[in-house]
């Protein structure tokens, strides 16, 4: 991947928009200073508390894991986003992408897949129109078929898209209008990593989204994200309203663009650019403990992805290192086990007597808050590298 370093000195803010976006100028950001009740400014943005984000809704979808929780529901869709906000978590997290007739859609993977009379085709998702993209799957409209909806997997086999509930495509707008309103969204950004894309073109996107958000976000919590360095830096300076933060592999995979290749480039695309936080994954944070107080010491936020976010054991650990939030997909299974952990650890005698019930009925640290001393958690930090290397 090769990606052209964007000038952001002379990308114009909201106030001063070009003429062919003049329509966000209505929106004035300090109509959502506090919105969902997150100040602004470069290190404002602090979590209330340690905060669970659904990641595409409900969870991923895995079409070939033998777990039947990761085909579930349909990853990025109104169903799985209101299914989440049924557990007590904070946000959703999901993938905006703009169609090429300029509406914001949610959907992950660039390419979407078909079948008809036997053959495959493929097309980019941004190449399509609103209507083109919501013509697949299945319809909202009674007795509308909608074309095949397949996937192919990362070893490159492609599969029928099939989950135990379905549901319809939709879009950004669509998604403020339908899901709960007490879930905040965490907008991901997403942009093809193998593309170049010129510094116009991210703002004619990044101008498509911000259009609805601050449209019809109202008073709902958002935090933005992207994995494209330019990106997150150009949505830092067409809006101050909501908190950006850096999507990072953190060094578990390598790009062409050495921003996106560790913890500590990371921490200084965000302190140059006046973003809030970094998303990394959280093999890499497990490898590199000590990065956390270094993000901390540069006032950063820090939330985490990955498939060890599943785990509650590695979901408290993190809690213990002090990281903001994590990212998870079995939503149920993180949600018990977070809302276990955060409770007071003496709540009088009768209810630590019951607790002590509790833990022997169910051994299960899902349902029981782990212990560690000071001496155990320095240990632990020491070890975890060695065990997760690959």
């Amino acid at each position: 991947m090769a990606l052209k370093a964007v000038h952001v000195s002379d990308v114009p803010s909201l106030d001063h928009v070009p003429e062919n976006a003049a329509s966000l100028s209505l929106y004035s950001p300090s109509r959502f200073l506090k919105a969902g009740g997150l100040e602004t400014g470069r290190s404002a943005f602090k979590a209330p508390k340690f905060l669970v984000i659904g990641h595409r809704g409900n969870g991923m979808n895995l079409l070939q894991s033998s777990d039947g929780r990761m085909k579930a529901i349909k990853e990025n869709s109104i169903l799985s986003f209101n299914a989440a906000s049924n557990y007590p978590i904070d946000y959703v997290e999901f993938d905006v992408q703009v169609t090429g007739d300029g509406f914001p859609i949610i959907f992950h993977d660039n390419f979407i897949l078909s079948e008809q009379n036997g053959m495959i085709y493929e097309r980019r998702v941004t190449d399509l129109s609103l209507s083109e993209f919501l013509g697949y799957g299945p319809q909202r409209e009674d007795g509308k078929v909608g074309r095949s909806l397949l996937r192919k997997t990362k070893d490159g086999r492609i599969v029928s898209w099939s989950v135990e509930t379905d549901d319809s495509l939709c879009t950004l707008e669509e998604a403020f209008h339908k899901v709960n309103p007490r879930s905040g969204f965490n907008v991901e950004l997403k942009f093809d990593d193998h593309v170049v894309y010129q510094e116009d073109q991210l703002v004619q996107v990044l101008q498509a989204i911000l259009r609805v958000v601050f449209e019809h976000a109202r008073d709902r919590p958002i935090i933005f994200s992207s994995f494209q360095p330019d990106a997150a830096l150009l949505i830092r300076k067409l809006q101050s309203t909501y908190p950006v933060f850096f999507l990072t592999n953190a060094g578990t995979e390598i790009y062409y663009d050495v921003r996106r290749n560790s913890l500590e480039e990371a921490v200084k695309l965000c302190s140059e650019g006046g973003l809030q936080g970094i998303v990394s994954e959280v093999k890499g944070i497990f490898r590199n403990p000590g990065a956390v107080n270094k993000i901390k010491d540069s006032k950063l936020s820090l939330l985490t992805y990955g498939k060890l976010n599943n785990v509650p054991e590695a979901v408290y650990l993190q809690y213990l290192m002090g990281i903001e939030g994590v990212i998870v997909d079995v939503v149920e299974k993180i949600t018990e086990a977070v809302s276990n952990l955060m409770r007071p650890s003496k709540e009088g005698a009768e209810e630590e007597e019951e607790a002590v019930v509790e833990e022997h009925n169910d051994q299960s640290l899902q349902h029981a808050k782990p212990e560690f001393s000071q001496k155990e958690l320095s240990f632990l930090l020491k070890l975890i590298p060695e065990l997760i290397q690959q």
